[in-house]
């Protein structure tokens, strides 16, 4: 506590005044956190002064409150980059982050518990800097941390504004990725990034970590083979958590003969510690994409879980079991391809009979991006499934391209969209229109004009090697 203030009064965050006259005044209180290294041991004690944001009133205490955070296929994006050119990846770490943010309203707070000044018991703080617990805190951290870098000469990304690049007058790279007050850097102008951090050090209270080890509770381990990435730690956490450290390991996250239903069963009694482990294992998702599928189908039961439901969801703790250090590894093979593979389960859902769409992503053979998620309407025929699921890739492919480029990392040629079904590959290279159908919305045919044009080229695969099999279905 010792600490959090010293950093409050250093960074000159506020001043006592009396309390102004027609004026809210927020509360504060102190949160306590254990933080853990990636070796499970104990980093260190922290605590914090938060503010109470949840007593502020739109339009008098805040207004804009938007923040971006690194999109998840941007962070593995950055890593498929530096294993794919041999890069060294480094991290730091923003103390007091928010700290450093520029507040435009005027805000008032009560002084912190414990800490009240000597002979000032009757002011209050009126804030000059953002606090933790405000509203408009995340907003005006990232507007200062966003100019800063771009004083150093460093570009944002329109395409992901939490990835920045600078192209040196020699063409050498360096990248940056923020998550909140967590950066990862890398590129090829290594005297370009020593000069990077210490324009960091001189604007914030930085921290260099070193070599990339550990970032969002991902596990990264760098060699001259290419880069492993896992959760490993996280998985054994959720594993102790729901007290099947010593379970029985299956070799499959959900069984192929169970459909899950609304209302199958007895009500679980506990519909909270369903919505947290289904929380956790959706975050596991983050290097687990075999787990995407069940985990995207016990999510559709967070409102009223059964314990068939509940079952369902041991069952992939079970398969985690067998292999908790699982995870993706990029390396270098040779090209910087981009190709997505589509697929869907047409009316697979018993219940309300909508379709699964899945794709998976990969450049330069690195899995990048993936997705399970059911379709919004009824799709009349397994034809409409997957051309549904093929427009869904490609607006992700799309997206990649367009980061790509952004980053010059490299020159984006064709990008090859495979499907399995023939009649959705035909109707995607075709403007037709009949009785099956005429009826799917317009923004789905936007793929007809991208093959048209060059962009996305189609191929065939047979249904036993379609990778994006296990977004859809069970195997």
């Amino acid at each position: 506590m010792i600490d959090e203030m010293t950093a409050l009064d250093s960074n000159h965050t506020w001043v006592l005044v009396p309390p102004p006259p027609g004026k809210s005044v927020v509360g504060c209180r102190w949160v306590f956190n254990v933080k853990v290294g990636p070796d499970g041991q104990v980093d260190r004690l922290k605590a914090r002064l938060v503010a109470k944001g949840y007593t502020q009133v739109y339009g008098l205490d805040y207004s804009d409150t938007f923040s971006p955070v690194a999109k998840m296929a941007s962070v593995r994006l950055f890593l498929a980059m530096a294993a794919m050119r041999h890069w060294p990846l480094f991290q730091l770490d923003i103390k007091n982050a928010f700290l450093h943010g520029d507040l435009e309203e005027e805000i008032y707070m009560d002084q912190p518990p414990g800490f009240v000044a000597q002979g000032g018991s009757g002011l209050v703080c009126k804030l000059q800097k953002s606090l933790y617990g405000l509203k408009q805190s995340p907003r005006a951290w990232f507007g200062r941390f966003s100019k800063v870098i771009q004083e150093f000469g460093m570009i944002r990304c329109e395409t992901d504004h939490s990835v920045f690049f600078r192209r040196s007058s020699t063409h050498r790279f360096i990248y940056l990725v923020v998550y909140v007050d967590d950066i990862v850097i890398t590129g090829d102008d290594q005297e370009g990034i020593k000069a990077l951090k210490q324009h960091l050090f001189k604007h914030f209270n930085t921290k260099d970590l070193g070599p990339l080890r550990y970032f969002l509770g991902i596990e990264v381990a760098q060699s001259k083979s290419g880069i492993v990435i896992s959760q490993r730690k996280y998985a054994l956490d959720i594993l102790e958590e729901t007290g099947l450290t010593d379970c029985k390991p299956v070799d499959t996250p959900m069984d192929p003969n169970v459909k899950l239903m609304p209302n199958q069963g007895e009500p679980y009694p506990d519909p909270g510690r369903y919505r947290r482990l289904v929380g956790k294992l959706n975050y596991l998702t983050m290097t687990r994409p075999d787990i995407s599928f069940p985990v995207s189908v016990v999510s559709q039961f967070l409102n009223s879980p059964c314990e068939s439901h509940w079952l369902a969801v041991v069952r992939i703790l079970r398969y985690i079991k067998r292999s908790p250090g699982k995870g993706l590894v990029y390396n270098d093979r040779g090209h910087t391809d981009i190709v997505g593979y589509s697929d869907a389960d047409w009316a697979g859902d018993a219940s309300d009979r909508r379709s699964t769409s899945g794709y998976c992503v990969f450049m330069g053979g690195n899995l990048v991006s993936w997705k399970s998620k059911k379709q919004s309407v009824v799709a009349r025929s397994s034809t409409e499934a997957e051309y549904r699921a093929m427009a869904h890739t490609t607006c992700e492919l799309l997206w990649l391209k367009f980061l790509i480029q952004e980053l010059q990392f490299c020159k984006v040629g064709h990008m090859e969209l495979v499907c399995d079904n023939q009649s959705a590959l035909y109707l995607s290279s075709n403007p037709v229109f009949h009785e099956r159908t005429k009826h799917i919305e317009v923004d789905c045919h936007f793929i007809r004009v991208k093959i048209l044009s060059g962009i996305i080229k189609t191929s065939s695969v047979c249904s036993k090697d379609q990778l994006a099999n296990i977004f859809t279905k069970s195997l």
